[in-house]
């Protein structure tokens, strides 16, 4: 098993994948280690939909960039991750916590969304995340309700590539110290 700094500098942005299928427990297991990343006062709001077969075909056409397509079709699935809006960064009584507002949601996605991808790397499944799609368009075919966000979506499979890890500045360059 790895560990977390394996998987962690391991991990990559796969855009070539197998046609073999993702079994549908994999992907629950997947999406029950990621439901442990942290959210704003535990309100869990992210919800993740499977995209497969002929609404995966539609939802590719949904991209703003060609090579996002492309990635989409080759995957057997496609992870739709939406939100539950109105619920992170808020009181009880409707006003924001913090001046951040409405945001923060966006941050519990991008923390889910590493963890289901750490998670699928950990159990030797590739993945990509992608944030150039037509957000109406794909939430229309999605059926959304009005109280859930599309905030990005993420090809799954078995990778048919092992990209070098892009270099990386170093933590001089990334940590500072006051006093």
């Amino acid at each position: 098993m790895m560990t977390a700094e394996e998987c962690i500098r391991n991990r990559r942005s796969i855009r070539k994948f197998t046609e073999e299928a993702v079994p549908h427990a994999l992907l629950s297991r997947i999406v029950e280690t990621a439901s442990y990343a942290p959210s704003w006062k535990n309100t869990q709001i992210v919800r993740y939909i499977a995209v497969e077969g002929g609404k995966k075909t539609q939802l590719a056409q949904c991209t703003n960039w060609v090579g996002n397509t492309s990635i989409m079709e080759s995957a057997p699935v496609v992870i739709a991750v939406t939100l539950i809006k109105g619920r992170c960064g808020y009181e009880r009584d409707g006003s924001f916590s913090t001046p951040k507002g409405d945001r923060w949601q966006m941050y519990d996605a991008g923390a889910a969304s590493e963890a289901f991808c750490l998670a699928a790397c950990e159990q030797g499944l590739g993945t990509v995340i992608m944030g150039l799609f037509d957000e109406e368009k794909a939430s229309q075919l999605l059926e959304l309700p009005q109280d859930r966000e599309l905030a990005a979506l993420i090809a799954i499979a078995y990778p048919a590539e092992s990209p070098a890890a892009p270099s990386r500045k170093p933590a001089a360059d990334l940590l500072s110290y006051q006093s």
